[in-house]
């Protein structure tokens, strides 16, 4: 398929384009993982564990969103200071 035809079609919006994509190359840019090991306090633990339980989701998904949630933050105030 064409760059146009394809462009066309996903900006129609009317048909699934998912069909027309090879996924087997597809890569995911800027998320490699690294593992790390970080110690915490017991109550930070706990309180960790019981926020992850309330909205469903495992510990170490939600210390991923509010590092990731906190860095992008961090990152917008120093464009925001011109840093």
């Amino acid at each position: 398929m064409k760059t146009k035809k394809f462009d066309e079609k996903f900006d129609a919006n009317k048909e699934d384009i998912i069909d027309d994509l090879d996924l087997s190359t597809a890569r995911r840019v800027n998320q490699e993982s690294k593992r790390i090991n970080v110690d915490f306090p017991l109550w930070i633990v706990e309180s960790l564990d019981r926020e992850a339980a309330r909205i469903g989701v495992t510990r170490q998904s939600l210390i991923k969103v509010w590092l990731a949630e906190r860095l992008s933050l961090e990152q917008k105030n120093q464009r925001d200071a011109g840093c």
